[in-house]
């Protein structure tokens, strides 16, 4: 009886090992398991993380970042060449709200010869600027859009007759004119209308002309010359703004993301929907022709819609 019991106590120890190991066995596995499903997890978090993110679009920069006052565009000698007897020397300039978003300016004048009759001119420019938007696109490729749809509306002129296109060199990056002749209080105005697009800026010319009580009207050769010269001088005034690149400035627009290269709800030439920035102006290139101190509220480019009160003279 006496040796049974110790003999009992080892067989129980025994036995207890193996139990001990097993569970000692299950317990690791459990935290090596837990450790893999952990791991697991991190890393198909950060997959995830990663997938979702996506790179911030981006677009050219806008070159210019403003715009040059219209109505020292074109130098005073220039003005005197193409409209003599100007009423305003310095030009009637229209209204904006914005003036680095666009501008206009025009001139208009009956040169009296005496008994030779007068001669009329009318001379109006207008700038329309884009800029750069990563939801709208680059002020270059708005301001191109823009270009085609003034060349368009050119050539839509309300009475045109004799009505021309054709490219132009030498003047910014894209340049097309339109000529044409329209008859008003029966006479024949001769027009040029050109427009031009350097880089994001769209410059809009319009020259026209006409002779009263027996003056010799302006040729088509010399009103085309005249609107070529001062396209140039304004593509050139756009170019000596100095604003460089718009992303330049702190203030510009091109450094941000909102949706207006600076969207207006003005009037600009071509698509109202897609106006460079945020104002309430109107282009106010006024109508060729007009015989008043006072510019209309129309969109650069606008045709002529009245004529100056010239009497005839014997």
């Amino acid at each position: 009886m006496h040796r049974s019991a110790p003999r009992l106590s080892r067989i129980l120890l025994c036995a207890a090992v193996p139990v001990m190991l097993v569970a000692a066995g299950c317990s690791s596995d459990s935290g090596d398991d837990a450790k893999e499903k952990s791991t697991g997890s991190t890393t198909s978090g950060s997959s995830s993380s990663e997938a979702s993110a996506s790179p911030t679009p981006t677009v050219e920069p806008a070159k210019f970042a403003g715009l040059p006052d219209p109505c020292k565009a074109i130098s005073a000698k220039t003005v005197k060449k193409l409209v003599p007897s100007a009423k305003k020397a310095g030009g009637t300039v229209g209204k904006s709200s914005d003036d680095d978003a666009r501008g206009s300016c025009s001139w208009n004048g009956l040169d009296d010869k005496g008994v030779k009759g007068s001669v009329y001119h009318w001379l109006d420019i207008g700038l329309v600027r884009y800029d750069s938007d990563a939801s709208i696109g680059s002020g270059a490729d708005r301001a191109t859009a823009d270009y085609t749809k003034s060349v368009t509306k050119a050539q839509a002129a309300e009475g045109a007759k004799k009505l021309e296109t054709a490219p132009v060199s030498g003047i910014g990056d894209q340049a097309t004119a339109v000529t044409y002749t329209v008859n008003k209080t029966s006479e024949d105005f001769t027009y040029a209308a050109i427009v031009v697009r350097t880089a994001n800026v769209v410059v809009s010319v319009n020259y026209n002309g006409t002779g009263y009580a027996g003056a010799k009207a302006p040729s088509a050769a010399d009103i085309l010359a005249g609107a070529e010269t001062a396209a140039k001088e304004v593509v050139a005034a756009v170019g000596g703004t100095g604003g460089g690149s718009a992303s330049e400035k702190s203030a510009s627009p091109s450094a941000t993301t909102s949706s207006s290269p600076k969207t207006s709800s003005s009037k600009s030439s071509g698509d109202e929907s897609d106006s460079p920035k945020t104002s309430s102006s109107k282009s106010a290139a006024p109508d060729s022709g007009a015989d008043s101190d006072t510019d209309s509220d129309s969109d650069s480019g606008a045709t002529a819609k009245a004529t100056p009160k010239a009497t005839k003279k014997s």
